[in-house]
């Protein structure tokens, strides 16, 4: 971080003076789990890849997920291909003449492409071994199905209109039973070691916590210890960190993927939702980590290397406008951004995806100082997101 000075910069820094403020580009191959890796070795040559995970663009599959964190655990060296989900973007062609019915996630093991994440898991499994326990163990079988309930009953109340009293008491009684499987084991993972029993329940518990809290206040961890816990043991897992999103895309992401998600009442009457829309964006229960030093470069450099794209797809956003921001950013200075500027601040501060983008921490830098500089320049907001579908996160402009 720039050292602060004890009076307000007049102008923005120069594009010149931010790029010489970034990092460097980590190594994706071989550093910690990251959305922008397309290659991942451990440490192993080359020649030994056998496999090409296929998963989304933006990491909102759930069940691409699940099968990305198996072999970041077991370190099984993959290729990645991505591809669109329907509710973002148009399906790429050469991945439906590969698999017709466009499914993600699908991989290919040794050139034989498998579809579905469970079967998908299990390939993998018979071929490097399981992850701690097998899929198949008998103490692992009877939490997969705990799993499919929890879930079952999280949609009924999430994605059903009314009934809100019975939709919530159908998903405490089968939180209920997670949490006592969890309070049984002789650790904060449920069988012991974070193992596949574990990886079951990733990527739903992390969209349960985000989509009740934002749509229901329902403040899950807090009134369930023994899953803060698990999420407090998850997140020392670097693994882990690298595929984890945060409140603010989960809360938008969801509804075009699920058919919709229903508040009790609208966003803004919810404490928590404005929170999670509006800021300020520490604190907010995402994370357990305190944010690395490095959080707001981290942010600098993904913005810097996009920045003529991001421009050209947020109209209303100037060029002098997100030097302000990234200003603020990198010197926790104010700086006044042109008159006018609050729409395309807060339109690119709305659009921010966690971990597509960057890591939590960095997006959570990077909104408050979005955010703290429209300020600045009025109270308006930038263009709703939208419900049904969201094409404002098409990513092939990112891709030329």
């Amino acid at each position: 971080m720039v050292e602060s000075s004890s009076f307000l910069p007049h102008l923005p820094l120069s594009w010149e003076a931010l790029e010489a403020l970034a990092p460097e580009e980590p190594d994706r191959i071989e550093g910690p789990t990251s959305s922008q890796a397309r290659l991942r070795l451990f440490g192993q040559p080359l020649a030994s890849v056998r496999v090409v995970l296929y998963r989304d663009h933006h990491a909102w599959c759930p069940y691409c997920q699940k099968v990305w964190l198996w072999l970041e655990e077991r370190q099984v060296p993959y290729r990645v291909e991505k591809v669109s989900m329907v509710c973002y973007g148009a399906k790429e062609s050469w991945f439906t003449r590969l698999v017709p019915s466009g499914l993600l996630p699908a991989l290919a093991l040794d050139g034989q492409l498998i579809t579905e994440s469970d079967v998908i898991l299990q390939a993998l499994e018979d071929s490097f071994g399981p992850l701690g326990f097998s899929l198949q163990d008998p103490a692992v079988l009877p939490l997969r199905q705990l799993e499919r309930d929890l879930f079952r009953a999280w949609c009924q109340w999430l994605c059903s209109p009314g009934a809100e009293a019975q939709g919530k008491h159908r998903f405490e009684l089968q939180l209920a039973r997670v949490c006592g499987a969890l309070d049984q084991s002789p650790t904060d993972f449920f069988l012991g070691d974070f193992s596949s029993a574990d990886l079951v329940f990733v990527p739903y518990l992390e969209r349960m916590v985000s989509s009740l809290l934002y749509y229901k206040d329902y403040e899950l961890c807090r009134l369930w210890p023994a899953i803060e816990r698990w999420f407090a043991a998850l997140e020392q897992r670097s693994t882990y960190r690298g595929t984890q999103s945060d409140h603010h895309t989960h809360a938008h992401d969801l509804p075009p993927q699920m058919g919709g998600c229903y508040g009790i009442g609208p966003a803004e009457s919810r404490p928590w939702a404005s929170r999670i829309d509006h800021g300020p964006y520490i604190d907010l229960g995402d994370s357990r980590q305190p944010a690395p030093a490095d959080a707001a470069q981290e942010a600098l450099g993904r913005v810097l290397k996009h920045r003529h794209t991001l421009l050209s797809v947020h109209s209303s956003l100037s060029e002098l406008a997100l030097r302000a921001a990234l200003t603020r950013l990198i010197t926790a200075e104010p700086c006044g951004p042109p008159p006018g500027s609050d729409l395309g601040l807060r339109s690119l501060r709305d659009r921010i995806c966690v971990p597509r983008d960057m890591g939590l921490h960095a997006a959570r830098a990077l909104r408050q100082a979005l955010e703290d500089t429209a300020a600045l320049a009025g109270g308006r907001q930038g263009p709703a997101l939208q419900l049904r579908q969201r094409r404002d996160q098409n990513p092939q402009p990112f891709l030329v």
